[in-house]
């Protein structure tokens, strides 16, 4: 499948997509090598201060991102059908699988504004996006790099859902869904499904960076 994405979409969707990520994303390199980094994780004294004023405002940042995920899919289906994977080369089943991605991504918004509802809070909404692809080539590749940056950005958020009970595991859960997408999707661009021993991380600010361009 490697031939199917050209260089210059992929290009094209990391130089949008990704310039405020390049070169900021926590890598174990960053903080001195696998090992070491690992060790200095393990040994920190306490949480980071949280860019959050309550869980609940967690759970909305998770859901915003997710709408965002949910409606690409969506959109994106409608407006590709399989005689277009097929005419790139792809075999039968993966504009299903694909489909089977914009389903759980639906079922997380469903899910989250449930959490934010019972934690008492105003669930965030749809938003209107521009995700600015303009074939299937494109969008496979912008599905990518969505999956790629949401598991980055539920790796920085799970810490500030330490000490709420069962929602941080009920986060973890997703986080690992969405690891299988972004996976799936690497595959399906000819790249590699697991770069790297230990997943990067984004910042709140990071991912809203990231995420505006889509608004």
């Amino acid at each position: 499948m490697n031939t199917l994405i050209q260089k210059r979409t992929k290009r094209l969707v990391l130089n949008n997509l990704l310039q405020a990520k390049s070169g900021r994303a926590i890598t174990m390199a960053a903080v001195g090598g696998t090992g070491v980094g690992f060790s200095r994780a393990k040994a920190q004294d306490a949480t980071p201060e949280s860019p959050f004023a309550e869980p609940v405002d967690v759970v909305n940042y998770a859901l915003t991102l997710e709408h965002i995920e949910a409606t690409f899919y969506r959109l994106g289906l409608e407006q590709f059908t399989e005689d277009d994977f097929t005419a790139l080369g792809f075999q039968a089943g993966v504009r299903d699988r694909v489909a089977t991605i914009a389903d759980h991504e639906a079922q997380h918004v469903a899910a989250l504004t449930a959490v934010v509802e019972e934690l008492g809070g105003e669930a965030v909404e749809e938003a209107e996006y521009d995700f600015g692809y303009t074939n299937l080539e494109e969008f496979l590749a912008t599905g990518a790099v969505l999956e790629a940056v949401g598991v980055q950005a539920y790796t920085g958020a799970a810490q500030y859902l330490v000490g709420t009970g069962g929602y941080l595991t009920a986060a973890l859960t997703i986080h690992g869904n969405e690891g299988r997408h972004a996976a799936y999707l690497a595959v399906v661009n000819g790249g590699n499904p697991f770069p790297d021993a230990f997943e990067p991380t984004l910042t709140p600010e990071e991912v809203l960076e990231i995420a505006t361009p889509f608004l």
